[in-house]
């Protein structure tokens, strides 16, 4: 029977249909700029060094002068915007394996606060400072054009882009100092994120994406890996019990930002010039880490945007030929159109989920020894509908779906057994939020444990 109710089901709900481009969404891409992206890694390089223990006096040298730098820029940004951005610049001072003396470390922040939604936040980000092969030599030329100039242009030209329009959430774009070091600018960002109350539904964190040739000697321009974690920093104990049971695994909202990014990628194909998504089931590279690694600490969703063939000679190098062979992270290493093109996904992303209404919560599933699934969730505001999704167990991508007016729906035949679920919420113009898979799993707001006492 079970087979039979399988087979009429996927008569009566075929694979959904690939929708259409979205013009605005096209619009945002559009207007980035390979030459402002250029610009700014120009200008990132001519600090000579950014390492986070470097010079924070002078005006053309180091660290200081990086930071005055972007501040000034998000200034000017906001001056063109009507001041619709909040610069701000929080620091805290950190003492560790890599910072042996009291150090201040910041996060320069433009804050462009949405109009209905104002606590809900889409972040992008990437770090400021540089490094060679020392992790502690702060006075030797670090150019650091790729890793990680490259991303602090991406969110720079996201901010110069997307400062011309308005969007119902707040969106935060992020320069992080002390990355190399041990993530401080993270620390930094997530601290501030809740000090303020955010309900950070995304951050979108890049990190070494600016390059197409990778260390093995192949050229890779068409794909830009996603890294995304699994099962949630945050997750408690009993919830880790419950998921393992019934699923979630491959379901936090890190991984399903991931296929909402991968989704909207091929959705405007055009835009990127066929640029494929790779999705990455792992926090990040294998052994290393980045800034969305302290977001994610904090309970909040995060991914991890990253070219899709690194070269290492190009990374945490001192600037030396040895043997005809050159190595050091100069901007001769970066490939503009790839990088575009990778801005122009952060920018459509950024503006996607920024319109969208909230992820659904309360997402629950009943349905066990019945042949049907009851998928419910709470009202979102701001939505005027929502889409039931399902897929199977073994899929990458939600496959299957129903729209819905109601806050639950009834999927006769679906066997609860069988499938993985979950709801997205629906404006009136059609833009979609990520997906919610049931309970604390899926659930795009979590709680991080409080610090042990001292």
């Amino acid at each position: 029977m079970r087979a039979i109710l399988a087979a009429a089901l996927l008569v009566a709900t075929p694979a959904l249909a690939a929708p259409k481009p979205d013009p605005q969404l096209s619009g945002v891409a559009k207007d980035v700029s390979e030459a402002r992206l250029r610009s700014t890694i120009e200008k990132l390089v001519g600090f000579g060094t950014r390492h986070t223990l470097s010079d924070r006096a002078s005006d053309t040298r180091g660290i200081g002068a990086a930071e005055r730098w972007a501040a000034s820029e998000f200034e000017a940004l906001s001056k063109a915007c009507g001041g619709c951005l909040e610069v701000a610049v929080p620091k805290q001072t950190f003492t560790g394996r890599r910072v042996p003396q009291p150090t201040e470390i910041g996060a320069i922040l433009a804050i462009q606060k949405g109009t209905t939604d104002p606590d809900r936040v889409i972040v992008i980000s990437g770090h400021i400072d540089s490094r060679v092969s020392d992790p502690m030599n702060a006075t030797a030329d670090a150019p650091g054009a790729n890793d990680d100039a490259s991303g602090v242009a991406a969110v720079m030209e996201a901010a110069r882009v997307l400062s011309k329009h308005r969007f119902p959430a707040t969106l935060v774009y992020a320069a992080l100092e002390g990355e190399e070091q041990g993530l401080y600018g993270g620390k930094v960002l997530a601290a501030f994120a809740k000090a303020r109350g955010w309900r950070v539904e995304a951050n979108l964190n890049n990190d070494i994406v600016g390059n197409i040739h990778g260390a093995g000697g192949e050229t890779v321009r068409d794909r830009v890996r996603v890294f995304a974690e699994g099962t949630k920093s945050v997750e408690t104990p009993e919830q880790a019990s419950q998921r393992r049971y019934n699923g979630g695994e491959v379901d936090s909202p890190s991984r399903n930002l991931a296929r909402f990014a991968d989704a909207l990628a091929e959705r405007q194909a055009a835009d990127l010039g066929q640029l494929d998504v790779m999705m990455v089931y792992r926090t990040d590279r294998f052994g290393r880490g980045g800034d969305q690694v302290e977001m994610l600490a904090a309970g909040f969703p995060a991914i991890r945007v990253t070219e899709a063939a690194e070269h290492y000679d190009r990374q945490h190098q001192d600037l030396r030929t040895e043997n005809g062979r050159v190595y050091g992270d100069t901007i001769e290493g970066v490939d503009f159109p790839y990088l575009a093109r990778v801005t122009r996904l952060n920018v459509m992303t950024m503006a996607a989920l920024a319109r969208a209404p909230a992820p659904p919560e309360g997402v629950k599933i009943e349905g066990a020894v019945s042949p049907d699934t009851k998928v419910s969730w709470t009202a979102v505001p701001g939505a005027t509908g929502y889409r039931v999704h399902w897929r199977g167990t073994t899929e990458p991508q939600w496959s299957k779906a129903r729209d819905t007016t109601a806050t639950s729906e009834t999927l006769k035949g679906v066997v609860i057994d069988d499938w993985f679920f979950g709801v997205s919420s629906v404006a009136a113009d059609g833009s979609e939020s990520p997906v919610v898979f049931p309970g604390p799993a899926g659930s795009f707001v979590s709680v991080a444990p409080a610090p042990p006492a001292n």
